[in-house]
């Protein structure tokens, strides 16, 4: 029988800090159940949140850990674990600025840098496991991306090479997931190797189709690079296994476009808001996912350059509510059923 999606659920990535009540999981948990959130997708990474090392090793920890939410009616939507993606493949033009991402044992050290995100995933996909989840939310990492759109033109066969090696990293990943029961669902993001359909065929190519390859489908960031989000559903949805709920706008002028003219986020033609405040058209997106059956999570990722960041949450959790499809477990139409045999139809045709 057809399933609903579920939600509301909250990323809190951008919400975490050292302040209370966004300081540790119970009082976050608190503050997004007030909200009327179902869900929570954790940044793994984040120690004042979850502890990756310890849920990879310990089911007690996981139970306490889910135990702990249900007495507030949340559960764990997925892991995040997009820093860890990151750190992955990192471009040498990045590597200063993406140290600040990583343990400072491993700073300066790339190869140091490498292992440790392999390991973090690894220890991702058991922690997943542990909680019983079946999907995990994270970035590609990239090699490529600085020759995007390249002066001079690209040497042959580089980006080919950048994939061919983005691939040799994630297999073995891959497979500890597939192991594990996991899906990693790639959000398809410019800066990433993957940011849209073309690119992800093209890692999925190389991982000769791996099934616990998968995509959280986005479409803020679709908006953003002008790409049809709607037929992009029709096209992959039996790849997506998360999704992001999140707003942009896209207002080209006389000044600037997609690229947006290295302006501050304020300035740009491209920007993410809260939801309802953009362009982007949720009513068709959620009718499109009930279609082809989508019954996993959707999560608000708030990102937003006028909103404030507690209103966008409270705004949040009512609007994904609201576009949540109950679906129907019958054909409108089944009262005019006539009841006819087969016999019957074939007489109808003439048989």
């Amino acid at each position: 029988m057809p399933t609903n999606l579920k939600g509301p659920g909250l990323f809190l990535a951008q919400f975490a800090s050292d302040q209370t009540p966004f300081n540790s999981l119970e009082s976050i948990a608190d503050w997004a159940s007030g909200l009327g959130y179902k869900g929570l997708q954790i940044p793994s990474g984040d120690l004042r949140l979850f502890d990756l090392d310890k849920a990879a090793s310990s089911q007690t920890y996981c139970d306490d850990l889910a135990g702990m939410l249900a007495d507030r009616g949340l559960e764990v939507t997925e892991l995040s674990t997009h820093i860890q993606g990151q750190l992955l493949a990192v471009h040498p033009a990045y590597d200063k600025q993406f140290d600040g991402f990583a343990p400072s044992a491993v700073h300066g050290n790339k190869t140091a840098r490498q292992e440790w995100a392999h390991e973090q995933l690894l220890n991702a996909a058991k922690a997943s496991q542990k909680l019983g989840l079946t999907t995990s939310v994270s970035f590609s990492g990239s090699l490529a991306f600085p020759y995007l759109y390249p002066w001079p033109q690209r040497p042959a066969g580089l980006i080919e090479e950048a994939f061919e090696e983005l691939a040799r990293r994630w297999l073995p990943i891959m497979n500890a997931y597939d192991e594990a029961g996991v899906d990693i669902a790639f959000e398809l993001h410019p800066g990433e190797d993957l940011f849209d359909g073309a690119t992800f065929e093209m890692l999925l190519d190389r991982l000769n189709g791996h099934k616990r390859c998968t995509i959280n489908y986005d479409p803020s960031h679709f908006l953003l690079q002008q790409l049809d989000y709607l037929a992009f559903i029709d096209i992959y949805h039996e790849r997506i296994t998360a999704y992001h709920v999140k707003d942009a706008e896209f207002r080209p002028d006389g000044r600037q476009g997609v690229y947006s003219g290295y302006q501050p986020w304020l300035e740009r033609a491209g920007r993410f808001r809260s939801l309802g405040d953009g362009q982007v058209d949720f009513g068709a997106i959620f009718s499109k996912l009930a279609q082809y059956g989508y019954d996993s999570w959707a999560v608000l990722e708030w990102e937003c350059c006028l909103k404030d960041a507690a209103t966008g949450a409270a705004e949040g959790a009512p609007f994904i509510a609201d576009h949540i499809i109950n679906v129907t477990q019958k054909a409108f139409d089944d009262f005019a059923d006539s009841g006819l045999s087969r016999d019957d139809t074939r007489a109808l045709l003439g048989l």
